[in-house]
Order: C-alpha cells, then sequence, then structure tokens
C-alpha cells in the first residue's frame, strides 16, 4: 500500500509532462521517471539518526524506496519498451596504419 502512494501521485504528474514531450513513448518515460531512491534513502536515514523512526521502521521505509524503483522500472522495461530502430547500423571501417 506505502508503495502505491509513493508511486501514484509521481506517475500523475510526470505522465502529463512526458505525453507533451515524446506522445509515443510517455508511459515508458514515466515509468522510469517515478522512482524516488536519493529523497527517499536521505530522508530515511535523517529520520533514524535524529531519533524520528526506530530500525525497523528505517528498514521497511527504505525497502519501499527501492521496490519504488525496482517495480517501475521492471514494468517498463517488460511491457513498454520502445522499439528499437529498424535501420541497418553500417559500421565504419577503421584505417589501417601500418
Amino acid at each position: 500500500m506505502l508503495l502505491l502512494t509513493k508511486l501514484v501521485p509521481k506517475a500523475a504528474f510526470v505522465y502529463p509532462l512526458a505525453r507533451r514531450a515524446i506522445p509515443r513513448h510517455a508511459t515508458f518515460a514515466t515509468l522510469l521517471m517515478s522512482t524516488g531512491l536519493t529523497f527517499g534513502t536521505i530522508s530515511s536515514l535523517y529520520g533514524l539518526t535524529s531519533g524520528i523512526i526506530d530500525e525497523t521502521q528505517f528498514s521497511l521505509l527504505i525497502t519501499v524506496v527501492v521496490l519504488s524503483a525496482i517495480v517501475p522500472t521492471a514494468i517498463a522495461e517488460r511491457w513498454f519498451l520502445p522499439p528499437r530502430d529498424h535501420e541497418e547500423r553500417v559500421p565504419v571501417p577503421a584505417e589501417e596504419y601500418v
């Protein structure tokens, strides 16, 4: 439940912006941008060192923060990965120096 309360507001804010910028890949971009690893980790650590939360609460918060990054990324890569360009990339021949 806590995981959803972290992801839904972020997605609701990012998706309209992503849809304006890259309409074809807005869902993929939204899922990748809806993480909060840095802020979540730092604020949890601050709460622990300040005595606001205990070690059990810290562990749960860090677990949710990490899952809030892993789950949307896995969903984005599994179901919303943009297709690769179908253009054949021709390698540039390297010059040989003797």
